[in-house]
């Protein structure tokens, strides 16, 4: 029942440093949520930016999600959009699509974001691909917090970017002091601190004898089962965060690079796909180099020699 707090790793996507909260060795999943990288801050151009070339999907859905800054998604199926703070790409990727992020030829400034990765369950995930942009979502406050809903449902409110699991996903900023937030007891949680450290916890039925709130800070994510109908988060100055949940994802998941799948035989597949240039996936008009796949490390060495 108590927080456990998980610190993400650092990594480089494209020419921007992130750091990646989900997954993690003991924290897999929350809900359907199976990856998020906290991307940014970071100074871009109009001719440089996140830049992160023509590159494939299975068996996921992808939400892009800006704090600052701008973007230019392409993909296979056709679709060129560009996305700004307060606006959701979600990309559903099925039984595979490719695309790319791009800077715009116009922006310069700051970009900083949250790029996460839906788990489709097994009745979706053989689906045809799929683009929505969502420019206007609507936003909830309470008890000093104030919420854009990227996902689900809270407080009456609706997202609507669609799923096929129960999800929430908002982005939350929050005054100094104790923020309390309602919780479906159903759903597991987590929270991604963004921008400033946070105290967590979940007080249980006797608030005199809870869980002391947990310290938080910028990468890494607090996450909690289970059973909890309230959250609090507690901060000493206006800090912006992610909140995340969902009903636990009841498939087990194998993921590999870019793709989200259930065996290391169905990624060979995906693997040999991309690297044949297979009927699977398609092409991307983009200006940035296509991104090889690297070989599963259970993947035979295939030889370049004739003999």
């Amino acid at each position: 029942m108590a927080i456990e707090v998980h610190d993400g790793v650092a990594a480089e996507v494209g020419r921007i440093r992130v750091r990646r909260v989900l997954p993690r060795r003991k924290l897999r999943t929350v809900g359907a949520w199976c990856f998020a990288d906290h991307m940014g801050p970071a100074e871009v151009t109009e001719e440089s930016g996140l830049d992160v070339g023509p590159h494939p999907h299975t068996g996921l859905q992808t939400v892009t999600w800006l704090m600052d800054g701008a973007v230019l998604h392409r993909d296979s199926l056709g679709s060129e959009q560009l996305i700004r703070p307060g606006q959701v790409n979600l990309m559903t990727a099925g039984r595979g699509v490719v695309h790319s992020e791009e800077h715009t030829g116009t922006y310069r400034g700051t970009l900083q974001g949250v790029q996460l990765w839906v788990a489709q369950p097994e009745a979706h995930r053989h689906g045809d691909p799929a683009f929505d942009h969502h420019a206007g979502l609507p936003a909830v406050a309470w008890d000093g917090a104030e919420a854009t809903l990227i996902a689900g449902e809270y407080l009456g409110a609706r997202s609507p970017a669609g799923f096929a699991t129960d999800l929430l996903g908002m982005q939350v900023q929050v005054a100094p002091g104790v923020t309390r937030f309602p919780l479906r007891t159903d759903f597991e949680h987590a929270v991604i601190a963004l921008d400033g450290p946070l105290l967590v916890g979940a007080p249980g039925r006797d608030r005199a004898i809870a869980e002391p709130r947990t310290p938080t800070a910028p990468g890494q994510i607090a996450a909690l089962g289970t059973g909890h109908a309230e959250l609090e988060v507690q901060a000493r100055e206006p800090v912006r965060l992610m909140l995340l949940g969902g009903v636990p994802f009841p498939e087990p998941v194998f993921m590999w690079w870019n793709f989200v799948a259930r065996s290391a035989d169905e990624v060979s597949g995906f693997y040999a796909d991309w690297r044949d240039r297979g009927d699977r996936f398609g092409e991307v008009p983009s200006p940035l180099d296509r991104i090889p796949a690297p070989s599963p490390p259970w993947e035979p060495v295939r030889s370049t020699h004739p003999w």
